[in-house]
């Protein structure tokens, strides 16, 4: 049996490549005050998330110390979390 000779890849008709142009981003559609009001509006999103990250880990902060001075005041974690090898203390 003989090989089939391949030809040059066949394009569909119905897409035919369009001459090139030049590719036109959203940036370039929009105007020069519509880009200026959304960088304002993302630099004030990324502010506020860094701002309610920042209150976030304040409010663990002060929760965590909360809790290690109500347990410092526990007689019973302070006794779970003592040394119980008392031999060290005798003389």
């Amino acid at each position: 049996m003989a090989k089939k000779k391949s030809g040059p890849p066949r394009t569909p008709r119905h897409r035919q490549e369009e001459p090139a142009s030049p590719q036109q981003t959203l940036k370039d559609l929009l105007n020069a005050d519509t880009l200026q009001k959304l960088k304002e509006r993302s630099d004030a999103m990324k502010e506020d998330e860094r701002k309610r990250a920042e209150d976030k880990r304040a409010a663990e902060a002060a929760a965590k110390k909360a809790e290690e001075k109500r347990l410092e005041s526990d007689f019973g974690h302070l006794l779970d979390n003592s040394r119980l090898d008392w031999k060290s203390f005798k003389r």
